[in-house]
């Protein structure tokens, strides 16, 4: 005998996910009414203009996020560009080419990467990567090296070093979203391409221009994952508060900012000013989600099939 009279289970079951569901706005919501409380006293005091100025001076009471802001689109968006081809061809390797008895120790293998915990890349990252990367710069003729975009103190610690680490890390993510995506994508869709006369490569672009709403998400999230890294960036970008397009040069994230001073603040403004750089980071986020959003929406538009017309005198002759 059901516990419930007809319907109440089913009122029951919508009544609970919707309240789950109602919670992660509400937590949402939560977090942004916390930044924006405890940074008050940062937004009274410097206004928009903690969004334009450079300085961070806790010893003056001056802060500025520019540096901060900069430092941490530059790098998200640097690791993107390197990881973007490295995820999408592993992605079209393990679902058109991969051969069946390599397929599950690859896949095994990429989704242990994103397992690895941040810190553990931020080791990497000084013991190895930034030898390397201190190695290739001095080898770099004088007059490349006098060229701003790489100009800078030959010690490693870099953005292009804090880009690279991101770019490893960020692999594993949009690479499996993308793969499950490519595998989502109608066989119909290959098996025509290949009635038509195409090429394997030509069968690809088929399925990644069909999938392509898809890999632009999974390629958003790695952007996201990218933007909120803390530690492994933090101890190997160099830390300094300059906003320069030196891919050598050592420069600052808010992530790793937050993280280095939260616990040495010494006042209620320099923690005020902490939290409001958490607050512009969680905007910042929130802004490009939400682009996201809409770009893959406008590109669900564009794909679908629009209706025809009926002409009047069809619907005459029906009448």
């Amino acid at each position: 005998m059901s516990l419930f009279r007809k319907g109440e289970g089913d009122r029951l079951f919508y009544g609970t996910t919707g309240a789950f569901a109602l919670f992660l706005v509400v937590l949402v919501g939560a977090i942004a009414v916390v930044l924006w409380m405890e940074s008050r006293e940062s937004i009274q005091k410097f206004g928009l203009a903690f969004w334009e100025s450079s300085t961070w001076d806790p010893v003056m009471g001056e802060f500025g996020a520019a540096p901060f802001i900069w430092g941490t689109l530059y790098s998200a968006i640097l690791a993107l560009l390197i990881a973007t081809p490295v995820a999408l061809g592993i992605a079209i390797f393990l679902t058109e080419l991969c051969p069946h008895w390599l397929k599950a120790p690859l896949v095994f293998l990429t989704e242990l990467l994103a397992s690895i915990p941040s810190i553990v890349y931020g080791l990497w990252g000084i013991f190895v990567l930034v030898p390397a990367v201190r190695s290739l710069q001095l080898s770099l003729p004088d007059w490349v090296r006098s060229i701003p975009l790489f100009s800078g103190p030959p010690v490693g610690v870099s953005m292009f070093t804090a880009a690279v680490v991101l770019a490893i890390m960020v692999v594993p993510y949009t690479s499996s979203v993308a793969r499950e995506v490519l595998k989502a994508v109608p066989n119909a869709q290959r098996e025509g391409a290949y009635a038509l006369g195409s090429t394997r490569w030509e069968a690809t672009l088929v399925a990644l221009h069909y999938a392509r709403t898809g890999i632009i998400g999974a390629i958003m999230l790695g952007f996201g994952r990218a933007l909120g890294e803390t530690m492994a960036v933090t101890m190997v970008i160099g830390n300094s508060p300059k906003a320069l397009w030196s891919l050598f040069a050592p420069q600052y994230t808010m992530a790793a900012v937050i993280a280095n001073e939260f616990a040495e603040a010494a006042d209620n403004l320099h923690l005020s000013a902490l939290v409001e750089v958490g607050l512009v980071l969680f905007v910042i986020t929130l802004v490009i989600n939400a682009g996201s959003r809409v770009l893959i929406y406008s590109m669900n538009r564009e794909r679908k099939p629009k209706s025809a017309a009926v002409p009047a005198t069809a619907k005459a002759g029906v009448a």
